[in-house]
């Protein structure tokens, strides 16, 4: 059953990662419906350990790519060498070609070594040397981000910000979680003892089962309202496009697959929007990310039918 496994799942990862049940599920949501997941926050609140979470407890294929300014495309996608004894090119693959990537502090990358994971997380395959080779399945990008203001950032770029189904944030544990992180055992440690709570296959039975998911015609029109209102807000410079919208509706049928239910429910659309539309959305003027409370008045002006 894959709510089953959705539960599974979160429960192993709730014993490693403390206090964070909302982003776990928002995570795995983003999962499930075959998006990527950004996390911004601050250095050192358990980006990296929930990407190295979900590869573990899935079994998925994992790597770690560290975005530094001197990283290079070919760094990721990978590079052809001669070989002599064939008197040929050969293409060594990067590790682009893994099931699970961790992008980690993507903006510390230039727009142009940013760019070589545009293909591959919207088409889910990698063009080198004139030759197209498909991606692993699943495939799922967690890209960390560091705030705008640190040093050592570059922005991420519009189209680059659309490739991600879902923006998340972490911010610090509570007292509680934080007192059991202090007085326990180191994460990675835990991390390593673990087995994984489901299969790859698992995992595609869930994403196969969330787009199979019931979404009445009057919840399209719900969503249909929601697009044409940040299409019209006048504190907002360009609204969502119709790829948001897709997304959205992805989103919110693996948030019901992960609540147990067989179709999507106005709620499961209202959970996910923020998260879908808090990075593509910018205040008109100035270009800063819309605030949560103009998203939230936006989602408040826009009735259920």
């Amino acid at each position: 059953m894959p709510n089953h496994h959705a539960t599974r799942l979160l429960e192993a990862a709730s014993q490693l990662i403390l206090g964070k049940e909302r982003e776990l599920r928002l995570a795995l949501a983003c999962l499930v419906a075959r998006g990527h997941l950004l996390i911004e926050d601050v250095p050192g609140v358990g980006k990296t350990t929930l990407a190295h979470t979900l590869a573990r407890l899935t079994g998925l294929q994992f790597q770690r790519i560290q975005f530094t300014s001197d990283l290079l495309p070919a760094d990721i996608v990978g590079v052809s060498i001669f070989d002599r004894e064939t008197s040929a090119f050969r293409f060594h693959p990067g590790p682009v070609f893994s099931q699970l990537i961790l992008a980690d502090e993507i903006n510390r990358a230039t727009p142009k070594t940013q760019s070589a994971l545009l293909e591959a997380m919207e088409e889910r395959q990698v063009t080198a040397d004139g030759s197209t080779l498909s991606l692993p399945d699943p495939f799922f990008v967690i890209a960390t981000q560091n705030p705008a203001n640190q040093i050592g950032t570059f922005p991420l770029p519009e189209s680059q910000l659309d490739r991600f189904l879902l923006r998340i944030r972490l911010g610090y544990p509570d007292a509680l979680a934080e007192r059991a992180l202090l007085m326990g055992a180191d994460r990675r440690e835990l991390l390593e003892a673990r087995p994984p709570v489901i299969t790859p296959a698992d995992l595609l039975d869930m994403q196969r089962a969330a787009q199979g998911l019931h979404v009445a015609d009057p919840l399209i029109d719900y969503v249909q309202a929601l697009l044409s209102a940040t299409r019209h807000h006048t504190e907002i410079e360009t609204g969502l496009s119709p790829r948001a919208g897709l997304g959205l509706l992805s989103a919110a049928r693996a948030w019901a697959l992960i609540d147990g239910r067989d179709h999507v429910v106005p709620e499961d659309v209202q959970t996910l929007f923020p998260h879908v539309a808090a990075h593509r959305l910018h205040l008109a003027g100035d270009g800063r990310p819309v605030p949560a409370a103009t998203l939230l008045s936006l989602m408040q002006s826009v009735p259920v039918r």
